[in-house]
């Protein structure tokens, strides 16, 4: 009644849904009613703040409500609400990237003075650096060869690449022809618009130049990096990744952050593996994604391709961590706030297939935990790739149930940057 009726219709989000009916199931019940009832968590990572215990009362004045809510600690911990301890210092950190922006975007913006070297002269010479790491021109005449060597547009995966590269050299262009304009502009040849001013003051303070990442309307053109040395190394590595699939052919496992479309690529994914089970009776609009986490925990380690599908590295879990002698989901260590996933084998199956999967016990005595997938560090639908199904099976104990996981805010992310 709370979950599904009271509250159901105005959580229009799939994740928070769920989320809230764990909840519901967990304090909205039963057990709440018993006198020896407390919020506090049966095993703690971490002590809880003065040991105080979390109950409710059957008081009969207000008063003695407000004496016990007044004797709360300053700080709750994150385990009451089902987070592990961590979560308090991915909020601190948070807070101080937030005060470090804010004191940034604040401070004067003039350079120089006292024989010290101006804004000016700075950004020029962090420019002459930049233009020497931005990669060499995408040339159209030649990967579009390239792509037809590899079998042309007609398959999907290729369809990705072509994508890929046309958004990559759009990026490429943007940012030569920016600093370019940037070091003409202070050396008095062209003249000094608002919007290279904004870029001068932005590289100054190691920020990525708003025009690099957004388009004007708002859309994301590029990807977010909290610092320019970070962003460089992204082009860098998307530039590598897309070169080498033209020149050597598809990669044996693909790096999920050099994609500026990690859904479509998936997508073109499953469309190729339904293509292969077409005598099978495969529709595209039955198959969904399997997942499996692999026992490579480096890339360097993985021989081929798999047979259909593909393997995605460069993930990170954020809430726990994946241990590959349990083959399962952990708690996370502490003060440790991302742990490295190995090597995730991504392809397409059926409902019914799925289900026998889970029925095996493959995930564990109580089935999967189906992670949410971002590109970033944010949970918001903007950045949500896919549900990766990840085992949680029994550790020094009995199976951790995925509801556990779902208290605990589990994600999979392709960066552990924080840019916000």
């Amino acid at each position: 009644m709370v979950a599904e009726i009271q509250y159901g219709g105005k959580i229009t989000d799939d994740l928070d849904r769920i989320l809230f009916n764990v909840y519901t199931e967990k304090w909205i019940s039963n057990d709440a009613l018993d006198e020896a009832f407390t919020f506090n968590p049966k095993r703690t990572i971490a002590p809880i703040p003065e040991n105080f215990v979390y109950k409710p009362f059957d008081y009969e004045e207000h008063t003695k409500y407000k004496t016990y809510c007044d004797s709360f600690p300053e700080m709750d911990s994150p385990e009451l609400f089902g987070l592990h301890p961590n979560a308090d210092l991915t909020f601190r950190l948070k807070e101080v990237i937030n005060m470090m922006s804010a004191l940034t975007e604040t401070q004067p913006k003039s350079g120089g003075g006292g024989g010290g070297r101006s804004r000016e002269d700075i950004v020029y010479e962090m420019a002459a650096d930049l233009l020497t790491k931005v990669p060499a021109d995408l040339s159209p005449d030649i990967y579009m060869k390239q792509i037809r060597s590899l079998g042309g547009l007609d398959q999907p995966l290729n369809v990705v690449l072509f994508q890929e590269i046309q958004r990559l050299q759009a990026v490429i262009h943007k940012v030569r022809v920016t600093l370019v304009a940037m070091r003409q502009a202070i050396d008095g040849e062209v003249v000094m618009t608002q919007e290279l001013l904004t870029n001068i003051g932005e590289l100054f303070n190691s920020v990525v130049p708003q025009t690099w990442v957004f388009t004007i309307a708002g859309d994301e053109f590029s990807w977010i990096s909290s610092t320019v040395g970070l962003w460089f190394g992204l082009l860098s590595g998307r530039f590598e990744q897309n070169n080498k699939w033209l020149t050597h052919g598809r990669p044996v496992t693909y790096w999920l952050m050099g994609f500026a479309n990690p859904q479509g690529f998936f997508t073109s994914m499953k469309q190729e593996v339904t293509r292969k089970h077409r005598n099978d009776g495969w529709s595209l609009d039955d198959v969904i994604y399997h997942t499996e986490v692999t026992d490579y925990e480096r890339i360097e380690s993985v021989g081929k391709p798999p047979k259909e599908g593909v393997y995605v590295h460069g993930l990170f879990v954020d809430g726990c961590a994946y241990s590959r002698h349990d083959k399962s989901l952990v708690e996370s260590e502490p003060k440790k706030l991302f742990a490295n996933l190995p090597v995730l084998y991504v392809s397409g199956t059926k409902k019914e297939l799925r289900a026998q999967r889970i029925k095996s016990g493959a995930y564990g005595p109580n089935g999967p935990y189906s992670c949410p997938l971002y590109r970033y560090p944010a949970r918001t639908d903007r950045y949500y790739i896919s549900l990766v199904d990840l085992p949680s099976k029994s550790v020094d104990g009995p199976a951790v149930k995925p509801k556990q996981w779902v208290l605990r805010g589990v994600a999979l992310t392709s960066t552990t940057d924080y840019a916000w």
